[in-house]
C-alpha cells in the first residue's frame, strides 16, 4: 500500500517520480557522444557524486539520447545529468528534474554542489507539494450517509470512524467499494 500511494501521489502523465530520499538511482548521467573527453568527464562526475553519498548510473547503452531522456523520466530517476562534446566547449552541462521537468545549466564546477542542492531541493518541495494535496482532499464524514455522499461524489481521503468488525467493513464495500488504511 505504501508504494502504491507513493506513486499515485508522486507520478504524473509522464511516468513514476520518486522523492530523491527513497530512490534506488537519485542521478542518472547520460553521455551523448562516445568522444574519450565526454567519457572522462562522465566518469569523472559519477566518482565524485558517488563519493558525496548519491546513488548515480550512467546510461551506456546504444540508444538515441532522446530514448535515454525518455526511458530515466518514466523510471522516475530525480535528476538526470547530461554531458556532450558542446557542454565540454561552453564549459557547462545541462540537469533536468523529474518532478518539474526543469532544466538547468550548471558550470562544470559547480556539479557536485548543485546536484546536492536540486536533490535537497526536490525532496523538501515534493514533501510540501503531497502534504497540500493531503490536506485540500481529506474530508470528515461524522455518519454513514456522509461517508458514502464523500467517497460516492468526490475524489481523496474520508475520516471517518469504523467498529473494526468485519460485516461493517464488508457493508462499506458491498455500498461503495472503498477500502480503508
Amino acid at each position: 500500500r505504501m508504494i502504491g500511494g507513493l506513486i499515485m501521489v508522486h507520478s504524473d502523465d509522464y511516468g513514476l517520480v520518486l522523492p530523491p530520499r527513497v530512490a534506488p538511482t537519485q542521478v542518472i548521467i547520460i553521455p551523448i557522444g562516445n568522444s574519450d573527453e565526454v567519457n572522462n568527464l562522465v566518469n569523472e562526475y559519477k566518482n565524485k557524486l558517488t563519493l558525496s553519498g548519491i546513488s548515480v548510473k550512467v546510461d551506456l547503452t546504444d540508444k538515441s539520447p532522446g530514448f535515454k531522456f525518455a526511458e530515466a523520466e518514466v523510471n522516475g530517476i530525480p535528476v538526470r545529468i547530461e554531458i556532450g562534446e558542446r557542454d565540454l566547449k561552453e564549459n557547462k552541462i545541462t540537469f533536468a528534474r523529474r518532478d518539474t521537468r526543469e532544466k538547468m545549466v550548471v558550470s562544470l564546477d559547480d556539479v557536485a554542489t548543485k546536484v546536492g542542492e536540486v536533490l535537497e531541493t526536490m525532496q523538501n518541495e515534493m514533501f510540501e507539494r503531497a502534504k497540500a494535496h493531503r490536506e485540500e482532499n481529506t474530508r470528515v464524514a461524522t455518519d454513514y450517509e456522509t461517508f458514502k455522499d464523500i467517497i460516492t461524489n468526490k475524489q481523496g481521503f474520508v475520516k471517518a470512524m469504523w467498529c473494526g468488525d468485519v460485516e461493517c467493513e464488508n457493508k462499506i464495500k458491498e455500498d461503495v467499494s472503498a477500502f480503508y488504511f
